[in-house]
């Protein structure tokens, strides 16, 4: 009879058939080799590996010795994360985190402990020993669990400070070691690893133990291409031309979701996520400046929670953040992302934040009066910021139209049309999304005819010119055109527009 033994893992055999221990330093986070370097107080400017010889030529004993030396190890490479950390200047270094992170980075470690043991089942290094002996491999294991048991017993988790260290990363977290929430993090970590070993152990007896496909983790990706929130944002870009704008604002919004669950499947996004993706948006502070500028949505949140005093982002903001997460979900669902067996339902609906009115009032005659008094009026004298004759046109039309300030600022020139059988000129307001022109509401297409006043005042013969200068299609206001977006409208414009929209 021959016997089938595993090495542990991190325990290899040399050419002189010596076993050693060795464990890899991950190349991320950048500048953990050098750390670990410098944590070993070597002259190497980065260390890619730790190994160090068993001693013995016998697997069973190799792999008794070998717990201790790779458990070292973990420890190592848990002080150089330290270290660096500590001296990264450019990430914001957390001091809490909340029960969903700690739970989330909790079942990263027990799935990522099963995802080792399953690669290493399948992996094809096995020894071979006599006849004689009993399978020492599931021994061995044995003796680690309870080993790790015992620890645990007496509040001991440093076994499992390097594995959250690890979830920590996976999730792009830096988190202080002095803080409550790190000690809380390795406990729940312990108990993850905990669990992870003894059904590791009921694999040995023959259970079948599936691995989690955790979301939100690299090495644990479920190869469910076009399912993940992160898929469906990409095959909405791809599904037709949309406004950069919007792009950007969607992008933004999936991207910090993702920060705080991790790039999950649509299908598996419940209430509970929504909610507390809402929370923590709740929680970041409207005015953000240095480290704070890159931080992700849960250290910003963090933050927040530190600073009580300090603002918040608007109710508004909240609501479009909410609606672009919520609008990349409903589009997987209406595009097959979700598979048809699943009861998929809104997790976003009904979460929308009540909004505060705008203090706005519409300008009475006087106020119209002193702003059209201004010298780009009077004296066709345009300051710095006026961007050229969308400074002065722009205020015209939205007084003699009412129209909102993104219709104006996308009309081209074949939006300017003169009635065949009337003669009277006209704007067309309508939807072209290959150039990223669009209305709010399908009800919002619409044709105003253009004021005598205003072709009074040359806007006919500026369409003229600017139609020989581009062409048929040419936009009017080039310099706020939807392909340059809507932050070069000039102030003054866009407490206009919005007022006058309101009279019209």
């Amino acid at each position: 009879m021959v016997l089938i033994v595993r090495v542990l893992m991190g325990v290899i055999k040399d050419r002189h058939g010596t076993y050693y221990a060795r464990k890899t330093v991950p190349a991320k986070p950048t500048g953990l080799r050098r750390a670990v370097a410098l944590e070993l107080g070597t002259a190497k400017p980065a260390q890619s590996h730790l190994k160090r010889s068993l001693g013995t030529k016998d697997v069973r004993d190799a792999n008794v010795r070998a717990k201790p030396v790779l458990a070292e190890f973990d420890r190592i490479i848990a002080k150089a994360k330290a270290r660096l950390a500590a001296t990264t200047e450019a990430v914001v270094k957390r001091t809490s985190l909340n029960d969903t992170e700690i739970k989330r980075m909790a079942e990263y470690v027990y799935a990522t402990a099963l995802k080792e043991d399953e690669a290493l089942r399948f992996s094809g290094r096995l020894e071979l020993l006599g006849p004689h002996g009993e399978n020492v491999n599931a021994d061995a294991h044995g003796d680690i669990l309870r080993d790790f048991q015992q620890q645990f017993a007496v509040g001991d988790v440093s076994f499992a400070e390097q594995r959250a260290q690890n979830a920590l990363a996976g999730f792009g977290i830096t988190l202080d070691p002095s803080c409550t929430a790190y000690h809380s993090l390795c406990i729940e970590s312990a108990k993850a690893f905990l669990k992870a070993l003894d059904d590791i152990g009921l694999r040995y007896a023959g259970a079948v133990i599936e691995t989690p496909r955790l979301a939100g983790s690299k090495a644990l990706d479920d190869h469910r291409e076009g399912r993940t929130l992160q898929d469906a944002l990409d095959g909405w870009k791809r599904h037709r031309a949309r406004p950069k704008r919007t792009v950007d604002e969607f992008g933004r919004s999936v991207d910090m979701f993702i920060q705080l669950h991790g790039n999950m499947p649509v299908m598996a996004i419940k209430k509970t996520h929504a909610i507390e993706f809402r929370k923590a948006l709740q929680d970041a502070p409207r005015h953000r400046t240095g480290d704070l500028l890159r931080a992700t949505l849960p250290a910003q949140a963090a933050w927040g929670r530190e600073h009580p005093d300090e603002p918040r982002i608007t109710a508004a903001t909240v609501n479009k953040q909410l609606g672009g997460v919520q609008s990349i979900c409903i589009w997987a669902n209406d595009n097959g992302l979700v598979p048809d067996d699943v009861q998929w339902t809104d997790p976003f609906s009904k979460l929308r934040l009540p909004e505060e009115r705008s203090e706005r009032t519409s300008f009475d005659a006087a106020e119209l009066q002193q702003l059209f008094s201004a010298p780009i009026f009077t004296d066709h004298r345009f300051p710095l910021g006026a961007h050229g004759a969308a400074g002065f046109w722009l205020p015209v039309l939205a007084l003699f139209t009412g129209a909102r300030q993104a219709e104006l600022g996308s009309l081209t020139a074949a939006n300017v049309r003169t009635d065949a059988e009337t003669g009277v000129a006209l704007l067309h307001f309508v939807t072209e999304r290959a150039r990223g022109k669009r209305v709010k509401t399908d009800a919002s297409e619409r044709v105003v005819p253009v004021h005598p006043d205003v072709i009074r005042l040359g806007f006919l013969a500026y369409v003229e010119e600017r139609r020989k200068a581009d062409g048929a299609d040419a936009w009017l206001f080039p310099s706020v055109a939807p392909d340059r977006g809507r932050a070069g409208i000039p102030a003054w414009y866009s407490g206009l527009a919005v007022t006058c929209a309101r009279r019209a």
